[in-house]
């Protein structure tokens, strides 16, 4: 077998023993009707949560952004410098969803507050109308899975 080819069934023998590339993550929403999958990049540190979305110029049908407080919040989300119309689902410790608004892009000051008006633990961001497309409502629960 030649160098390149070993080099090749070396590295397939690792990734393979080490299982592969990671899964990206998901959220996995349980409506009335189906479950739906939103494949998710995570918002975890402060850092992370501030930045969001921004600067971005689309976003995939299927996929979104989830912001992971660790603890209550009730922070208002806002738009400044984000590109593309979203909707957020604000869900609790158990991963029922709570409240959905929809915001507008904002690219300068003021820009408006999106105030949830309940104590959340997490947020899911996707393309604005999404939620309403795959039927997702208030009351209805999800889960991360990494």
């Amino acid at each position: 077998m030649s160098a390149p080819l070993r080099r090749l069934a070396l590295l397939l023998l690792v990734a393979t023993a080490c299982g592969g590339a990671p899964a990206r993550p998901a959220v996995v929403i349980d409506t009335a009707a189906k479950q739906v999958t939103v494949h998710v990049e995570l918002a975890a540190t402060e850092r992370e949560r501030a930045r969001g979305l921004m600067g971005r110029s689309a976003l995939a049908e299927d996929a979104g952004m989830v912001f992971v407080f660790p603890q209550k919040s009730r922070d208002a989300f806002w738009m400044k410098d984000t590109l593309i119309p979203l909707s957020v689902a604000f869900y609790d410790e158990n991963g029922r969803i709570l409240r959905i608004l929809d915001m507008e892009p904002c690219h300068s000051d003021p820009c408006r507050i999106y105030q949830p008006g309940v104590a959340y633990q997490g947020a899911l961001e996707v393309n604005r109308g999404a939620f309403r497309r795959w039927g997702v409502r208030a009351g209805d629960v999800l889960r991360l899975e990494r």
